[in-house]
């Protein structure tokens, strides 16, 4: 039977609803749907790589989700079908699935990540993994069109996956990558306090296998325990309650500072010994500091959302250059892999959301290694009796940010967004006080004097306009989005009642 699987995609990742306990949810991430997705992805992978599918190495792992069994059962099916070898990790994160493929105990071809981020437990999801790194959105678009052609023959005699620990060779490499930075004997971390917060997800083992062996002191971890049902806050350094959680832990705990990781690690954030936020723009600066004094002049790709303050900390305090992209970790690495492919050197991709990307780690979004940085020069400093927050030394901050997202009524909302764009950016452009912000690369953004600025786009996915407003003067948020509302509310399709 053809199965429409379009609605799945994400980006270049796949969602959808893995099981029923939320209202008006309906299930579309269902066991058949990994089963066929599994088996496309290692058709996928065979053509790739012009070879038979009898060949390849494919495994898979998952966060706590308690969709996470059933689905890992469905793509292990998916894969055997097709005749290759399969591994299955159990728990794992996200940035561990791709070093599968890289160390040489695994060297898969292949492999995919069972989680659907930060969002709520009923959620769920595949991230795919060659060698050569992520895979892009069309490629994510292919899998599926294989997937919704051709079903899993359920008379079809399956080999056995195989089962191993891919966290356990993670964690250790993490460990050689601080032992190395530190370079100050195996114990590196002998009295300091690290607070880590892993939201129940599948970070709890950065605090027990990375950092506790090296002589860190991890007593006061939050929520370590993985659990799919996410029961203290969701595990995402961009959520309010989680980043109020690890403030308070660390100061309770009267440590050098506090670690936060997503569900999959992909993502994290830190927060220093008197528990301010290292989050968003901050984990920017830090990450900017952090291979500023290795590659001078190198250029930070950012997300569309951060600051002035930001900018002029990279440029002027670091001596980096700092270009401002897209929204989407993908859409941050590509343009970084793409201006060094061009000539120009990019050492760091990096969004707000804690998606952070060396170039000396594969481009890869890994939150896991962002906090091994961040502990390495925590270590340094705490030598010379300095703490963390030292390195962000002259970052300022807006005095005042707001996100407000937008809703598009109807049909074809894509069309209409593009239609909202491009009359306020004629609007902003011959209004008195307002500049448009050039180069840029996504949406509207606009400059309100030397207060303020918004930022209007459109949802790549959901019918949404996100409106994100920073203002240097206290007021100068409403300020701005009163003027910005009083222009959208004569678009009948925009629920400007927000």
């Amino acid at each position: 039977m053809i199965k429409d699987y379009s609605k799945l995609q994400n980006g270049s990742d796949i969602r959808g609803i893995a099981i029923d306990g939320v209202e008006g949810e309906k299930v579309n991430l269902d066991r058949e749907a990994a089963e066929r997705i599994g088996a496309a992805f290692v058709k996928w992978l065979a053509k790739r790589k012009g070879v038979n599918a009898d060949s390849l190495f494919v495994a898979a792992g998952r966060d706590p989700r308690v969709s996470g069994p059933a689905l890992m059962e469905g793509l292990m099916r998916g894969f055997g079908s097709q005749g290759c070898r399969t591994c299955d990790f159990g728990l794992a994160s996200t940035p561990a699935m791709f070093m599968a493929t890289v160390f040489e105990d695994f060297a898969c071809d292949g492999t995919v990540m069972i989680t659907a981020s930060h969002l709520p437990y009923n959620r769920n999801g595949f991230k795919f993994f060659t060698r050569d790194g992520g895979l892009d959105k069309g490629d994510i678009r292919e899998i599926l069109i294989i997937a919704g052609e051709e079903e899993v023959p359920q008379d079809v005699v399956i080999t056995d996956s195989e089962k191993a620990d891919i966290i356990g060779p993670y964690a250790e490499h993490l460990r050689k990558i601080i032992i190395d930075g530190v370079n100050d004997g195996d114990r590196p971390l002998e009295g300091m306090k690290i607070t880590v917060d892993a939201g129940n997800g599948s970070g709890g083992f950065y605090a027990s296998e990375v950092l506790a062996p090296l002589g860190a002191d991890v007593s006061s971890g939050l929520y370590l325990e993985p659990d799919g049902m996410f029961p203290n806050h969701q595990p995402n350094p961009e959520n309010k309650d989680a980043m109020a959680a690890i403030s308070s832990g660390v100061l309770n705990a009267k440590a050098d500072f506090g670690l936060i990781f997503d569900t999959d690690v992909d993502r994290s954030a830190a927060v220093d010994g008197n528990g301010r936020e290292i989050a968003r723009d901050g984990i920017v600066a830090m990450a900017a500091a952090l291979i500023a004094e290795d590659y001078p002049g190198s250029t930070v790709v950012t997300d569309s959302i951060t600051g002035r303050q930001l900018t002029e900390f990279i440029e002027k305090k670091l001596g980096l250059k700092h270009l401002r992209f897209r929204r989407g970790y993908r859409n941050v690495i590509n343009k970084a892999i793409e201006l060094n492919e061009k000539g120009t050197d990019s050492q760091l991709a990096i969004e707000t959301s804690g998606h952070g990307a060396f170039k000396e780690n594969y481009f890869l979004d890994d939150g896991a290694y962002l906090a091994a940085k961040v502990v390495i020069k925590a270590a340094l400093l705490h030598r010379e009796g300095k703490s963390i927050d030292s390195v962000l030394e002259g970052l300022e901050y807006p005095a005042e940010e707001k996100e407000i997202r937008i809703p598009v009524k109807g049909e074809d909302f894509g069309e209409y967004a593009d239609k909202v764009l491009k009359e306020l950016e004629d609007y902003a452009a011959g209004e008195e006080g307002l500049s448009l912000e050039e180069p840029n690369y996504e949406g509207v953004r606009i400059n309100f004097g030397d207060f303020g600025w918004c930022l209007l786009r459109k949802s790549l996915h959901d019918p949404i306009m996100p409106l994100n407003i920073a203002s240097d003067k206290t007021g100068g948020c409403e300020e701005i989005r009163e003027i910005l509302m009083r222009f959208l509310s004569k678009y009948d399709r925009l629920d400007t009642e927000v």
